[in-house]
This record gives structure tokens, C-alpha cells and sequence, in this order.
């Protein structure tokens, strides 16, 4: 195996860095470039890697003109098929069916997939760029050359499956309370933030906090994702037979792709199919599951062996603490009366019940009695920038119900178990 890598300081002139390479591969556009470059030469195919950030016009420009000017047989870039839909295809989110979205269970999926989408969005109103404009413009360039276009990056909804699944109970609800608590930020992005983003991934930007603690979380957001798309490079390389690639990915990522690419012996098809299965359902989340649900259930046959009034009272505990925070959770997301009554109502009920979230019967209710129409659907992304709009908009408040009354549902959960515990010990 033959690799080797050479970053491409694009401010620096350095004939020097080039000579392990083809003259024939610098262009002028990666000379002017204030963009991070690096070069990686493996198993006979030169790549090109460009790093930039996702909101930033130096970027999209940078990107533009090297795809334009580097002699290349296949262009790459960090996206995904849905997320190359959505940036390609302003009308994609029409096409979402919410009634299977919120049956299937995946309103969460969607709704994080929003607000990471709105931070971008916030940088880009205040800005003047696009969000994803340079992967945009390379996609753009692509087919104005004919040239093979790869999607490269790991589907985003298996990316944050498996972020999730990697954390302990507790990280998990502080990573959906952060998620919701993005929806009030509503402050003005300083600059040095854009240059941040050139350091490291919106996602790991988002999840910083958390993924500067978590070495399973930063394996799941990042350095998977880094593995994956050299391994995805390498397979379009190998089924094609292109000799030079330009791949363009988020600065954040440049140095761990470089190194993916240097270092990385196994076969690639078969590195991608395992980096993109979702996680193996946890037998320790089950018996956690099965566990509260069977003490909530034991607590509730106290009550009642110690009298009939005890157990009335704690039976009402029950119901008061996870319909009322369900009910609570859904009037928050600005849910309709019916589903506001929907959600406290099936929350006791679900709570017993593992493939059952009162969610699930909140937002079905709120899609039923609101209809999203088409211009819901094309103010979708500007309207996620905010909590207002979320709950003005028909489509992502039906997203909001199903998310907050889930996570109240959640607190009601564990406010009955402690309070009809107190009440039994007394």
C-alpha cells in the first residue's frame, strides 16, 4: 500500500510541499485559497481534500473555483442522499409524509435533524450565505462538468442513532434537553463562531459540550464519520476507476479523513456496511426499561394491598404526574385542546407499554386536526429558527408536540415513581 498526505497551507507558497505529487495536479484556485487543503495519494488515486465551513462564503468560493479548475475525475462531498435532496430540492419536505413519520416513531429523528439544520440557518440569515453553500456550488459544478458527483457522508439519522445509543441515561436527556433548549437561542453569532466552525463539525459544534467529555459520543459524530468516507472514497474509486478525486468536507474533518485515508487497511465496502448499521438495541436499556415499568406497576399493587383508599391515591398520583406533564409538555409545543387531551390521557397507558409513546398519539392527533398545507412546508426551514416559528408552523409543531410531550411524559415518569414511593413509605 502506497499512501501519503501533504496539507496544503493554501496561504503559504511552498513549492516544496508539491513535489511528491504531479505539478500538473496544483491549480491556481488551490494556491489563492484561504481554505485548508491536504492531498493523500492511495492505491493509485490522487485526492484532492478540501476543508471548509459550512457557512461561509471564503468557503463557498474556495469550493466553486477548485471545483472548476482541478483536473479531477469525480467530485466528493460530505453529504448524505437526503441531505444532498434537501440542499439540491427546495420542495423535498413536501414530499414527507408526517402521518408515517409520527407511526414509525422517527418524529424525533426528523425534528432533531431540524434544529441542527437551524443553527446553520441562524448563521446564514445573519451572514448572507446559504447554510451548505459550498457543498452546494461543488454539486452545482459537478454536473456543469459531467463529472461523477459522490455522496460520501453517512446518513445523518444513523449518525445520531448511534451518538445516542453510545451515551449513558443521564447524557441522553441532557442532549434532548439541549436540543429543545436551542429553540429559545435566539442570540447573534459572532464571527470568531464561523471561524470555530472551520476547526470542527456543526454537529460536534452543536454537541461540544458534550462531545469534548464524551469519547463514545465524539467517536459516533466524528471519527466514525471520518472512517466512513474514506472507506466511501476508496470503494468509488476502486467501482470507478477515477484516478483523481476533489472531496469536499467540513474542515473539521480534514485532518481525521487524511489520516482515515493513510491508515486505513480494511476492506472498504465491508468497513461501510458495519460503520452503517444502527446501533444493536441494548439489553441493559431493556431490563432498565422493563424495570421502571415493573416498579411503577409494583408500587401501584402496594397502594392497593395496604387499602383501597391508598391505593386510589396513589393510582391518582400516577395518572395526575405523567397525564398532566404529558398534557403540559403538548400545550407547551402549542398542540390543539384535543391533543393537549390526547397526550394526558394515553400517557398513563403508554408508559406500561414499550412500542407505545403518548407522542405517538399527541401529534397524530395535531396533524388530524391541523393539516399542514404547502406553505408550511416551503417556510419549513425558516421557521425552525426559532421556538415561535415552530409553533407557528403546522408541520414542525406537529414535530414539537411528539418531541416535548415525550420528554415530559419522561419527568412524569419519575416525578410519580418518587412520589408515590414517599407516599407508600410514610
Amino acid at each position: 500500500m502506497n499512501s501519503n498526505a501533504h496539507p496544503v497551507p493554501a496561504h503559504e507558497d511552498r513549492p516544496g510541499a508539491h513535489s511528491e505529487a504531479p505539478q500538473t495536479n496544483q491549480t491556481s484556485a488551490e494556491s489563492a485559497s484561504t481554505e485548508p487543503v491536504a492531498r493523500v495519494h492511495r492505491d493509485g488515486v490522487d485526492y484532492l481534500l478540501l476543508g471548509t465551513a459550512h457557512v461561509s462564503k471564503a468557503s463557498a468560493d474556495a469550493a466553486r473555483a477548485l471545483a472548476q479548475s482541478a483536473e479531477v475525475d469525480a467530485i466528493a462531498v460530505e453529504l448524505d442522499s437526503a441531505r444532498h435532496q434537501s440542499l439540491t430540492d427546495p420542495d423535498a419536505w413536501r414530499q414527507m409524509d408526517l402521518f408515517q413519520v409520527i407511526r414509525q416513531g422517527k418524529a424525533g429523528l426528523v425534528a432533531a435533524n431540524l434544529a441542527l439544520g437551524a443553527y446553520q440557518k441562524r448563521l446564514a440569515d445573519q451572514f448572507g450565505i446559504e447554510p451548505g453553500a459550498e457543498l452546494k456550488a461543488a454539486c452545482e459544478v459537478a454536473e456543469a462538468r459531467e463529472l461523477p458527483l459522490w455522496l460520501v457522508d453517512r446518513d445523518i439519522g444513523i449518525t445520531l442513532k448511534r451518538a445516542y445509543g453510545a451515551v449513558r441515561f443521564w447524557d441522553k436527556l441532557m442532549l434532548i434537553s439541549g436540543m429543545l433548549g436551542s429553540l429559545f437561542y435566539d442570540e447573534q453569532i459572532d464571527e470568531d463562531e464561523i471561524e470555530k466552525l472551520k476547526e470542527s463539525d456543526v454537529l460536534e459544534r452543536t454537541f461540544a459540550e458534550f462531545a469534548s467529555q464524551s469519547e463514545p459520543l465524539y467517536r459516533s459524530l466524528i471519527s466514525e464519520r471520518d472512517q466512513f468516507m474514506a472507506a466511501r472514497l476508496r470503494n468509488e474509486a476502486q467501482l470507478s476507476g477515477a484516478k483523481s478525486v476533489l472531496a469536499i468536507v467540513g474542515a473539521g474533518h480534514l485532518k481525521g479523513l487524511t489520516e482515515a485515508l493513510q491508515s486505513a487497511g480494511d476492506e472498504p465496502t465491508e468497513l461501510c456496511e458495519q460503520l452503517n448499521q444502527p446501533p444493536p438495541p441494548s439489553i441493559w436499556g431493556k431490563v432498565f426499561n422493563w424495570g421502571v415499568m415493573g416498579a411503577l406497576v409494583a408500587l401501584l399493587i402496594w397502594g392497593f394491598v395496604q387499602g383501597l383508599s391508598t391505593g386510589t391515591e396513589v393510582l391518582t398520583v400516577y395518572v395526575a404526574a405523567t397525564g398532566g406533564l404529558a398534557a403540559l409538555g403538548a400545550l407547551i409545543a402549542g398542540g390543539h385542546p384535543l391533543s393537549v387531551l390526547a397526550g394526558g390521557l394515553s400517557a398513563p397507558l403508554t408508559v406500561l407499554h414499550p412500542a407505545l409513546a403518548a407522542g405517538m398519539f399527541s401529534a397524530g392527533a395535531e396533524v388530524y386536526l391541523r393539516r399542514p398545507k404547502v406553505a408550511d412546508f416551503e417556510a419549513l426551514k425558516d421557521d425552525v429558527v426559532s421556538f415561535a416559528g415552530w409553533r407557528r408552523n403546522r408541520v414542525a409543531r406537529a414535530l414539537l408536540v411528539f418531541v416535548i410531550t415525550n420528554f415530559a411524559t419522561m419527568i412524569g415518569v419519575w416525578t410519580a415513581g418518587f412520589e408515590m414511593f414517599r407516599r407508600l413509605s410514610d
